[in-house]
């Protein structure tokens, strides 16, 4: 609502004959002239901002008044309202509010948020201690009065998206088994974007999964039957939104660094399930999860030949540097399979957490 001065001016008439409407008797002439006194503008010196899960950023925001060299008027207290966007842009998630000496901060946001405030115009919002839920874009709007106004920075993530199925096989998911499953592995469900990013980076993966706003969707950069055929063009196929509670498919995950360490157990044989479990606990450690394997071969270029357990029972190897006999032909982490808990023996990936 941007305060508008309107002055009405109403001349009256003598009429003459309308050539459409000979009832008509008097004209109305309406002057509008918009007030030219300040007028509030909210700014992002940046439209994106990135960092890495359990760092500090710094969402740019500083608000100004057009035809005045001041922040305020000094009429009315400023309130400022930190938002997130969801990805239908129907609702929002509050953030932050503070006027004057009251703030408030909601939800996971509690404890770690606050305005920077290095200048009287400064609405920045400073977020600690980043989380992998706090990926997308948030909104700044500045209230004086009755003007106010809005910005919109995009906090994006290091990190990386991988495809995920459980031990029951593809397309066993709804909507809500599709959350829990990424969050199971240290990852929450990937949002379009993120997923855009990671096929533009080479993600090629023929199984539809969900993503964050609901959607079902598949990366393709090499087109083949029967992924969309031979002849389609390369992108994220799009397979529309579903039933959450009804539809099941795969999904798409997304993590980013860790706070700890992953390593590959040397071990003189090699175990069984349980006993992969048990080695990790021995080391002062737990099994690791599909999540940072992704990230360790992604961010970190943790590159192992040897076939390991993780902690949802699937046996996996990251190749960074492809060669003989070890995925030769691409930089991945090699998918084994779902082999049999009790009998089946490989070596073991073990995450220990920093304090």
């Amino acid at each position: 609502m941007r305060s508008l001065l309107f002055l009405v001016l109403i001349s009256i008439c003598w009429a003459e004959p309308h050539p459409d409407n000979s009832s008509l008797e008097h004209e109305r002439i309406i002057h509008i002239q918009e007030e030219n006194g300040p007028r509030l503008l909210v700014v992002a010196e940046q439209m994106k901002v990135f960092t890495h899960r359990g760092g500090n950023v710094t969402l740019p925001c500083k608000f100004y008044h057009e035809h005045t060299s001041t922040a305020g008027s000094g009429t009315h207290k400023i309130r400022v309202k930190w938002t997130k966007l969801t990805s239908d842009y129907l609702k929002e998630v509050d953030v932050f509010v503070a006027m004057g000496h009251h703030k408030k901060s909601y939800g996971n946001y509690q404890g770690r948020v606050f305005l920077k405030e290095s200048s009287e115009n400064d609405a920045s919002l400073i977020i600690t201690d980043i989380m992998l839920e706090d990926y997308g874009r948030y909104k700044c709007e500045v209230i004086e009065g009755l003007e106010d106004d809005t910005a919109v920075v995009t906090l994006d993530l290091e990190g990386v998206v991988f495809p995920y199925s459980p031990r029951l096989g593809r397309y066993n998911l709804n909507f809500h088994e599709a959350q829990q499953a990424c969050r199971d592995q240290d990852a929450v469900i990937a949002a379009f974007d993120q997923l855009y990013d990671a096929w533009r980076g080479g993600l090629d993966w023929c199984n539809a999964g969900w993503l964050s706003d609901g959607s079902v969707q598949y990366p393709i950069t090499k087109p083949r039957e029967p992924c969309g055929g031979r002849n389609t063009v390369p992108g994220v196929r799009n397979y529309g939104f579903w039933d959450k509670d009804k539809s099941r498919y795969d999904v798409f995950c997304f993590t980013s660094n860790f706070n700890g360490r992953f390593y590959y157990l040397i071990h003189p044989t090699k175990l069984t399930y349980d006993e992969a479990v048990q080695a990790c606990l021995k080391d002062g450690a737990q099994i690791a999860k599909v999540g940072q394997i992704f990230a360790a071969w992604k961010l970190l270029g943790y590159d192992r030949c040897d076939a390991g357990w993780l902690a949802d029972g699937s046996v996996r190897y990251p190749i960074s540097r492809p060669r003989k006999r070890c995925s030769p032909n691409e930089a991945a982490v090699r998918f084994v399979g779902f082999p049999d808990k009790k009998h089946k023996l490989y070596g073991v990936y073990c995450f220990r957490a920093y304090n």
